[in-house]
């Protein structure tokens, strides 16, 4: 007999995902993950595995067999409520040639989308900063600004580039209100705690306490109040 856990977190209220900072050579030099929505499915396999799991960029990863919420693309989360580390166990063991003996069974998976690594992100911010050049070389008057938002069934991406080169991009629900102002509100933050910091060297990584607090602080404010107005 087999039993499988759905958790699904809840969407309903208006979230800002994420935050970006790509510098004018399309380098990602700041992320933030202020809310991460998570599907899991959690299920109790008997020998032998009905699904085919194969390694990819560091994690195991469903590569065929759809069932009960679980999906291709689905990485391994936990095994019997430990969550892995990579493609290994929580005890160090790699997780295919630990899910192949019939003496680890039955076994607990948690199943989910799991969370971009760092390398992915940097790919990513490389390759938005490549098609907002596109963008701009597209557009039929000379002086586009480029992308300022794609829209998506779940998210709305906003960006703001600077005079400078340097690129905003909120991640944030669609139904979310004052991302503009709130994109010049973190350019501030950034102006004030980034740029005036005499350790921080442009275009590098922001690793700056207070730039952290003040960003968090301005997300909370805009999700709280639907919008980012004058004077927040």
């Amino acid at each position: 007999m087999t039993h499988f856990v759905s958790a699904v977190q809840d969407v309903s209220k208006m979230v800002i995902f994420s935050v970006f900072v790509v510098n004018k050579a399309g380098g990602l030099i700041y992320q933030y993950d202020n809310y991460v929505p998570r599907a899991e499915v959690e299920k109790t396999f008997s020998h032998p595995l009905d699904l085919v799991l194969k390694h990819h960029d560091e994690k195991v990863v469903v590569s065929f067999g759809q069932r009960d919420g679980i999906r291709v693309g689905h990485a391994v989360l936990s095994i019997n409520g430990a969550d892995v580390l990579g493609k290994n166990t929580a005890e160090g063991k790699d997780i295919l040639e630990y899910l192949k003996d019939p003496s680890n069974y039955p076994v607990s998976i948690r199943f989910g989308r799991a969370r971009l690594s760092s390398n992915e992100k940097l790919m990513l911010a490389s390759m938005f900063h490549s098609l907002f050049a596109i963008g701009s070389q597209l557009s039929p008057e000379v002086g586009s600004s480029g992308i300022e938002m794609l829209e998506t069934d779940v998210f709305k991406l906003h960006c703001f580039q600077t005079l400078t080169g340097i690129k905003f991009i909120v991640l944030a629900d669609p139904r979310q209100s004052g991302i503009d102002a709130l994109l010049r509100k973190i350019y501030e933050i950034y102006s004030d705690f980034a740029l005036k910091n005499p350790f921080y060297s442009l275009e590098m990584p922001i690793r700056c306490e207070l730039f952290d607090q003040n960003l968090k602080g301005a997300l909370e404010i805009a999700e709280k109040a639907g919008n980012f107005g004058a004077g927040s």
